[in-house]
């Protein structure tokens, strides 16, 4: 074998092995880059956004769209004010699909 073929065929190896752990997408990240710690009323909520912690994010977040100007915050899901506002979401959205 000539040295031009092994050239070729060491750089074709390096260029396969080189993409083998590439992730598909590169947007792993999370959501949520700044957490708010304020309260939030629930009757001034649009809508509300859990999502579970996963691969590309360990944390949990949750995504508040408010009615009043369509803003969104990310709240502190560690919060009691926020674990109470979460458990009384469920509750309605539990009620209105009974």
């Amino acid at each position: 074998m000539n040295q031009s073929a092994i050239l070729i065929f060491c750089l074709i190896f390096l260029t396969l092995s080189g993409t083998k752990g590439m992730p598909l997408s590169r947007t792993v990240r999370c959501t949520c880059i700044n957490i708010s710690n304020k309260p939030v009323n629930p009757r001034s909520l649009e809508k509300l956004e859990i999502i579970p912690a996963s691969q590309s994010c360990a944390n949990v977040e949750i995504i508040a769209t408010m009615k009043k100007d369509g803003e969104k915050r990310c709240l502190n899901p560690e919060l009691k004010a926020i674990k109470k506002l979460l458990k009384a979401f469920s509750k309605e959205r539990s009620r209105g699909s009974s």
